[in-house]
């Protein structure tokens, strides 16, 4: 235990080795947080022979992918979607991610994850890791049974016409949502392996740089006490992202102040801070997902207005796409208007208890309801209706399994107001659930980058402290997917692999 308890109060700038009288641990490669990108870090340098110490500021494992619906996108396929009748390719699954996780998605990740989809799925599964080989075939956040396979956008408008599409959204199965699932099985992996020590209720403060600037250690805390850490081959930072710190949302994304938070309330943007203390580059800060809080049953079957009461997507795209434009582009004053027969449609156990908030015998009135111009949303519903007659959709080009004219009578939902779900973030703010996206520039090997492109020697990152895929897009399953993956990957090369 480091004898001042108090000097490494007040900053996260790099402590230089000159000043760490001594270590209280020493380990090869050095894992900050363990959530699913920190498990995969740690499993994959104990794998390379390195011993491995896994810090968790919490009293346990799992953070925020133990509270999340469990989605992991995968694809070019897999026995799961086999079972169910996709033939799928890496290349389709690459060309549907750069389509709905950009603008300024990373290609190159994206396509190294793709190709290595399969492989990832079999370690998943080697972790044990359960998966059903069934599909949930309806527009959904999480379905209400344990199917392990659904649609997440693939078959919308206008990513079908760059890739055929297949279901990708591979569900821990589950009864509920299945971060919980996946975060009980890497941990009783991580508890097997003799080469790994896990310190709980620990909280990494600073990171330790020798004279060269390589990153050797990390100082961190234990109830009120500082300890040195010493990483003699790489450190690893997968600390999650900064949605629970307020002043950061304010900073770098402050089209997010103001929403439910998706989290474990840890997501405070430390590790990111620390590393941008010792010179890293960051990428993408302002983006992040936004979990529109309806029913996407309901988008799908009705149609989606904003305060001008004009559609302006169409809505069987995967849903956290329709809430990135109602965020950034509408600022949350949107609806969700549809007939009894779209609300009658959707089962009991998929609307989550989800009422309208206005309903009408006419357009007319219910236009009056929401205190949209006059003649604006009747003009919407008569040209959507007119086009739907024919399954078609000349604007949006909304899939012609979706399409049919809305008949009286009529009823809309204040996405403003928004909702319970039965897990997860909880209702309020402004009718969207965010988390943040942008972090930490890294290379396919998780090398933490500088500002000048090079690479900051023993630093790693991988999930939400990382930049990850994402451009201005999301789609469930590119966390817990990407976040494994690519935490095994920081993890390998932390411990020495070439790859």
């Amino acid at each position: 235990m480091l004898s001042h308890t108090s000097q490494f109060a007040h900053s996260v700038k790099p402590v230089p080795v000159v000043d760490v009288p001594a270590y209280d641990h020493e380990t090869d490669v050095l894992v900050v947080g363990f959530g699913c990108a920190g498990a995969g870090a740690a499993l994959e340098a104990s794998e390379a022979g390195a011993a491995v110490t896994l810090l968790e500021r919490a009293s346990g494992p799992g953070g925020s992918s133990a509270l999340s619906g469990g989605e992991i996108y995968l694809g070019g396929g897999t026995p799961v979607q086999a079972a169910c009748g996709f033939t799928d390719t890496a290349r389709d699954m690459a060309e549907y991610l750069i389509g709905a996780l950009g603008p300024g998605a990373d290609e190159d990740k994206i396509r190294l994850y793709s190709e290595n989809s399969l492989e990832h799925f079999e370690w998943l599964v080697t972790q044990g890791v359960p998966f059903k080989n069934s599909l949930w075939d309806s527009p959904t956040w999480v379905p209400p049974t344990d199917d392990g396979l659904m649609w997440m956008g693939e078959a919308a408008w206008p990513y079908n016409e760059h890739a055929t599409p297949a279901a990708r959204g591979h569900r821990v199965q589950s009864e509920g949502f299945g971060g919980k699932v996946l975060m009980d099985r890497l941990v009783d992996a991580v508890s097997a392996r003799t080469g790994i020590e896990v310190h709980a209720d620990t909280r990494a403060l600073r990171l330790i740089v020798d004279d060269a600037g390589r990153v050797c250690g990390v100082i961190a805390r234990r109830f009120g006490e500082d300890y040195a850490y010493r990483a003699r081959r790489g450190v690893v930072l997968t600390t999650g992202g900064f949605v629970d710190n307020e002043a950061m949302l304010a900073e770098h994304a402050p089209e997010l102040v103001g929403s439910a938070k998706v989290s474990d309330g840890g997501d405070d943007g430390l590790g990111i801070v620390m590393a941008q203390a010792a010179g890293a580059a960051v990428r993408r800060m302002a983006t992040g997902q936004v979990g529109i809080e309806t029913i996407p049953g309901y988008m799908t079957r009705g149609i989606v207005v904003n305060g001008h009461g004009q559609r302006f997507i169409n809505e069987d795209v995967y849903p956290g796409l329709v809430g990135i434009e109602a965020l950034y582009r509408q600022g949350m004053d949107v609806w969700v208007v549809l007939d009894e027969e779209a609300f009658e449609d959707v089962p009991e156990a998929e609307r989550w208890g989800l009422q309208p908030t206005h309903v009408a015998e006419t357009v007319a009135e219910l236009e009056k309801e929401m205190g949209l111009p006059e003649n604006a949303l009747q003009h919407t519903v008569a040209e959507y209706n007119r086009h739907a007659e024919n399954a078609e959709d000349p604007w949006f080009h909304k899939s012609s399994r979706w399409l049919r004219p809305l008949r009286a009578p009529f009823a809309a939902i204040d996405v403003r107001l928004g909702m319970a779900p039965p897990e997860g973030a909880t209702g309020g703010g402004n009718g969207a659930a965010v988390f943040t996206l942008g972090g930490l520039t890294t290379d396919e090997d998780g090398r933490v980058r500088d500002l000048d492109g090079g690479a900051i020697e023993g630093l790693y990152a991988a999930g939400r402290a990382s930049s990850g895929l994402h451009g201005g897009g999301y789609i469930s399953g590119t966390s817990l997917g990407p976040g494994t993956y690519f935490g095994r990957r920081a993890g390998r090369a932390a411990a020495g692999v070439q790859q």
